[in-house]
């Protein structure tokens, strides 16, 4: 329990790690940010392909990595048809702050939650490594969202500590749900197997749906390919450490 806590801890606060270049930068580079969301993707694909799937399979079955996989898939899909991520850059003429930043806070928060979910079940899992490699991953991603998230806010007309204190708070929602995946994977120990399939069927939505083509809309498709590559070697050597 404590280590699910600690991990939980530090991938939700990795989205408070992404924002705190906006006490220093009021612009980011396109070039950079492309790079940086390529490098996360290849950190999940990797996190979800050698850690997740074989691990749901090992716990519950190909059935279980089946349903759970799908499960996962079709929810992302539903959050993301009813609440779409924020597009940063490409939206700077926001001036209405408040009403903004609500609705910028609900959605960050319903995207956490199968984030966190994804954390708490691979915890749960008897595979004492995987925890680690899924919590990191999924730090990996709360980066630039949270570097993203306060850009938004800023050219919201948001002041640089409140940018920050609303993405906190969403990291704290991705915590609190982590506990709830880990409690509910632990006494329900039939489920792991299809959490952690559930948990990388949201990543692999988020990986293609969103950041691939995120990273490859602004004319740096090929240090975004490297950048990817590098990520999904850095996580199987990641993956090999805590193996």
């Amino acid at each position: 329990m404590e280590s699910a806590l600690i991990g939980s801890f530090v991938s939700a606060m990795a989205t408070v790690l992404g924002a705190f270049p906006i006490l220093f930068v009021n612009k980011l580079s396109e070039k950079w940010k492309d790079i940086l969301v390529a490098f996360t993707a290849g950190i999940m694909v990797s996190a979800s392909t050698f850690g997740l799937m074989p691990q749901s399979i090992k716990e519950s079955g190909i059935i279980a990595l089946t349903l759970g996989l799908i499960t996962g898939v079709l929810l992302l899909d539903l959050i993301e048809n009813n609440i779409p991520h924020i597009d940063v850059e490409n939206k700077p003429g926001y001036t209405n702050m408040d009403s903004k930043a609500l609705l910028v806070m609900i959605a960050l928060f319903i995207h956490n939650i199968p984030e966190g979910l994804s954390t708490g079940f691979s915890y749960a899992s008897e595979q004492t490594s995987l925890g680690p490699t899924v919590a990191i991953a999924i730090g990996a991603q709360n980066i630039p969202e949270g570097l993203i998230l306060a850009v938004f806010l800023m050219n919201s007309r948001t002041t640089k500590l409140k940018a920050l204190g609303i993405v906190t708070l969403t990291g704290l929602m991705e915590m609190v749900s982590a506990i709830i995946g880990y409690f509910t994977a632990s006494y329900l120990q039939n489920v792991v197997g299809y959490g952690l399939a559930f948990a990388a069927g949201a990543m692999l939505f988020i990986v293609y749906k969103e950041l691939i083509p995120e990273s490859h809309g602004h004319g740096y498709e090929r240090p975004s390919t490297y950048s990817f590559i590098f990520g999904l070697l850095i996580m199987v050597y990641i993956t090999q450490i805590f193996g």
